[in-house]
């Protein structure tokens, strides 16, 4: 890899980061209940991403669609399930709840992987899961705020991503932005039944519009793109800064300000997450001088 492409990849990963952080922030901006924001976010983000994969793929794009088969539907459903979980989340609980329950995903898919795929996790990844384990139960026990529904639903949300994130790794052959048009095209589908896609103001659909576009459509499309010019554990690390922003946006534009358990809790998690992703980047670095 040379320096120009990890530079590619360093800044597309942070952008993205950056980027997908803010969904938060756009369910406190805009009065609509779950369903609908769920739908019309689906609507316009695949159409974006539809677009975005016939710039890059021309007729090409038909072709990937048909490559997806049933493995690669599996990965639209799941990651559309996570969908649907991460906005119910987010108007049950706070912003800060959501984002460091999220934050132990790298455990709960070395779990999945472990059940799914038979990949052991090393000593170091259980003992970092059960600090990021005792942050999470600090932060609900004591946090005052958020509700357990909304929790559990971040928790579902959590686990869904954790399985999409293994069977892209067991398939990896699938083509990933074609996945990810179909996937926003379901959420919209399980939402459609139980929204009102007619009954919201032309402002609150131009918030949805723009956050669709350029903080979830922009955010995936670069994060596949720096993804790929990335070590896995440096992407997962600069990943792990959505826990601290997603909140902070919320605070700073929203007023949501997290207490102090939640804090105190959300701390330990991170921790327990970089200091697992430093552990497998020496681990990384040792196998490449061997």
């Amino acid at each position: 890899m040379n320096m120009s492409s990890y530079v590619t990849g360093l800044v597309a990963v942070s952008l993205a980061t950056i980027a997908l952080s803010t969904a938060g922030l756009m369910t406190r901006l805009i009065a609509m209940d779950s369903a609908t924001l769920l739908f019309w976010r689906g609507v316009m983000s695949g159409a974006f991403l539809l677009l975005c994969l016939i710039v890059l793929r021309g007729r090409a794009a038909y072709g990937d669609f048909s490559r997806l088969g049933l493995s690669g539907l599996a990965i639209c459903v799941a990651s559309a399930v996570s969908a649907s979980f991460f906005i119910a989340a987010l108007h049950e609980t706070t912003v800060a709840h959501v984002a460091i329950i999220f934050a132990t995903c790298p455990f709960a898919a070395a779990g999945l992987g472990f059940l799914l795929l038979g990949e052991r996790p090393g000593r170091g990844a259980l003992v970092a899961s059960g600090g990021a384990i005792a942050g999470v139960l600090l932060m609900i026990g004591k946090g005052g705020e958020g509700s357990i529904f909304g929790d559990l639903l971040a928790f579902a949300m959590t686990v869904t991503v954790a399985l999409w994130t293994v069977l892209v790794r067991r398939y990896p052959d699938k083509p990933v932005l074609a996945c990810s048009v179909l996937s926003t095209v379901l959420s919209a589908a399980f939402a459609a039944p139980f929204a009102v896609p007619l009954a919201v103001s032309g402002d609150d659909l131009l918030v949805v519009l723009l956050f669709a576009i350029f903080g979830f459509s922009l955010g995936v499309v670069l994060l596949i793109v720096g993804s790929r010019l990335l070590p896995p554990v440096e992407a997962a690390l600069i990943g792990a800064m959505d826990a601290p922003l997603a909140p902070l946006w919320v605070w700073l534009f929203a007023g949501e300000v997290p207490a102090g358990a939640t804090m105190v809790g959300g701390t330990i998690v991170l921790a327990a997450v970089g200091l697992h992703v430093a552990a497998a980047a020496r681990q990384g670095l040792r196998a490449e001088n061997a």
